[in-house]
């Protein structure tokens, strides 16, 4: 049992004991390497969604515990690599040794409505996510970690943790979709999983034919911003980017950009404002790196229904100076040109540079991540409850560097349509600033030349 308490709102949540589910049914047992590109250091983490079930009359008297638990055993019988562990090989090479020991599945009541919640639930969620004492390692531990809690309304919480090595967002929802079917009846997924990691390893001579500014080493002494999450009191955040707020950035865009993406416009105005929050010297050098889905940029395509890494964080890189001086479609092209060099050879040169350099960590000194969750689909997985109220990630950060932001698909109280963004900042001064930063730039009402810098934010209060 647990008490669980935000600043307006208090409740305990009862966690029965934490158990293995198995898959259905025998299933192989082997070993299966990972790509190299599923085997980076970076991705050595647990990624948490969270998804929130009103109360669905013609449901009643039905357990979303014991369906989803079933439908979970129904499900690994498919993917019965994720019901397997990780183990590390000669230099450190990751594989899933299929066991078939289980994922680990916390049955779990609280005393709330989802009403008490208050308007649209966004994230952080941290307290709906158990930490099960040794259950978020990489090496020798369970793979997936869910848990059903059921509310007093009758409404439910499914939180899903999965590790990042075994699956991409959409390898996720592939497979969160898959127990949505065995929920709802199925007898098998509609999309077959398919592994072929082979398709994404090192090439026999391995070659780096690409630059990769995401995987530059810094050395200590320049390296101020040491990024760990111990070092700061971390304060998160959400913020919604509906048609407003992209109205409001449109303006400072010349004509020639108007053609680009929300993704693009609302990284552009985070990297802005999150590096004048930190307030870091003019002639260091800020990076923000996207996360590319490569899917469509690989020649030939992967097989339909693979579900592993297919993802390249290439770094746009400039200095705070040249970053605050320059126009906003400056660094509009900045953000294009990155995602623009993600191809087909560039995905290989990164599997070849992961076993030439020993898979590094990407750059952590300066450096934001965001990564588009907003096409995958959290919002439409029914369990037979209806679509959720909230679905998609439930914090901030990955692991242990907490500066990603994603961006989840969200319906705000007006029921405008958007994206919402959870935020980590090392603390409540610079959260403050931030906060200043994004309310100037999308308040401003003067309309500046569209060949000229956006306004210039004023001084944060402190």
């Amino acid at each position: 049992m647990a008490s669980l308490s935000s600043p307006s709102l208090t409740f305990t949540v009862r966690r029965c004991k934490p158990e293995l589910v198995v898959p259905a049914m025998p299933t192989p047992k082997e070993i299966k390497l990972l790509s190299d590109i599923d085997d980076q250091e970076g991705l050595r983490f647990i990624i948490p969604v969270i998804q929130i079930y009103p109360n669905e009359p013609s449901m009643l008297g039905k357990d979303p515990v014991k369906i989803i638990r079933q439908a979970l055993a129904q499900t690994l019988v498919f993917y019965y690599p994720f019901a397997g562990r990780l183990r590390e090989g000669p230099d450190r090479k990751l594989m899933v040794d299929c066991t078939g020991e289980g994922v680990l599945f916390v049955e779990a009541d609280a005393d709330i409505t989802l009403d008490q919640f208050g308007g649209t639930p966004q994230p952080p969620f941290s307290p709906l996510l158990y930490d099960v004492p040794g259950s978020y390692g990489v090496i020798d531990s369970p793979l997936v970690i869910i848990q059903v809690t059921r509310l007093k309304c009758g409404g439910f919480i499914l939180a899903i943790c999965a590790s990042h090595n075994m699956c991409d967002g959409i390898g996720m929802a592939q497979l969160i979709n898959a127990m949505v079917e065995m929920a709802r009846g199925a007898r098998e997924p509609s999309i077959r999983p398919v592994w072929c990691r082979e398709l994404l390893s090192a090439r026999d001579t391995p070659r780096i034919t690409c630059i990769h500014r995401e995987y530059e080493e810094v050395s200590h002494s320049e390296e101020e911003n040491i990024i760990s999450k111990e070092d700061y009191d971390i304060v998160e955040q959400s913020f919604f980017f509906g048609p407003v707020e992209i109205a409001a950035l449109r303006r400072f865009i010349p004509l020639h950009l108007q053609k680009c993406t929300k993704f693009e416009v609302i990284t552009a105005c985070l990297w802005c404002c999150l590096t004048k929050a930190w307030e870091l010297n003019p002639h260091e050098e800020v990076r923000m790196m996207c996360l590319v889905n490569a899917r469509a940029r690989l020649n030939p395509p992967l097989p339909v229904g693979y579900y592993g890494n297919v993802i390249a964080y290439p770094a746009a890189v400039t200095t705070v100076e040249k970053l605050n001086k320059n126009s906003f479609g400056f660094v509009v092209e900045l953000i294009q040109k990155v995602k623009a060099e993600v191809t087909n050879e560039y995905m290989h040169s990164v599997a070849d540079l992961m076993v030439t350099k020993g898979r590094p960590l990407f750059t952590t000194a300066r450096s934001f991540f965001v990564s588009n969750l907003t096409h995958f689909g959290f919002r439409e997985m029914d369990f037979g409850w209806g679509k959720p109220v909230y679905g998609g990630i439930a914090k901030g950060g990955a692991g242990n560097f907490p500066w990603v932001t994603y961006f989840n698909s969200y319906k705000n109280e007006k029921g405008q349509e958007g994206a919402l963004l959870p935020i980590c900042l090392p603390n409540k001064v610079m959260m403050s600033r931030f906060v200043k930063e994004l309310s100037n730039m999308l308040g401003n009402q003067h309309q500046p030349p569209m060949n000229g810098p956006y306004p210039r934010f004023v001084p944060s209060a402190l």
